[in-house]
C-alpha cells in the first residue's frame, strides 16, 4: 500500500480549508473550496487503485484479470461534476453580492451580519 495519494489528499484539503478560513474575498473563497473538493479526487482515485490492475471492461477479458473499480471510479467522476455545479452556483452568488453590495469582502456585507 503506497501512503503517498493518503498525504496528498490530505495536504489539498488543508491547503483549501487554510484558504477558507483566512480567505477575505468570496472569489478566493471559492477558488478554496474547489481545492478542497480536488482531495476528494485524489482520495477516491487513491482508495480505487490497485497495482497492476487493467481498466474494467471485461470484453476479451480472461477471467480472474485483476481490474480496478468501475465503483470508485464512477463515485470520482460524480465528485467532479457535483464540483463543477457547486462551483458555477457559488460564482453566480458571487457576481450577484458584487453587484447589489458593490464589494465581495464578507466582512463588508451587512446583511449577512447577524
Amino acid at each position: 500500500m503506497d501512503v503517498a495519494p493518503y498525504l496528498v489528499a490530505a495536504w489539498l484539503f488543508l491547503v483549501g480549508l487554510y484558504g477558507i478560513v483566512t480567505s477575505r474575498n468570496l472569489l478566493h473563497l471559492v477558488g478554496c473550496l474547489s481545492v478542497t473538493q480536488s482531495s476528494t479526487y485524489v482520495l477516491l482515485l487513491a482508495i480505487g487503485f490497485r497495482h497492476g490492475a487493467t481498466a474494467p471492461i471485461f470484453k476479451d477479458v480472461p477471467p480472474g484479470t485483476p481490474s480496478v473499480d468501475p465503483v470508485v471510479a464512477a463515485l470520482a467522476l460524480t465528485d467532479v461534476v457535483v464540483s463543477a455545479v457547486v462551483t458555477a452556483l457559488l460564482l453566480a452568488f458571487a457576481i450577484q453580492t458584487a453587484k447589489r453590495a458593490g464589494t465581495l469582502d464578507p466582512d463588508e456585507l451587512r446583511e449577512l451580519q447577524g
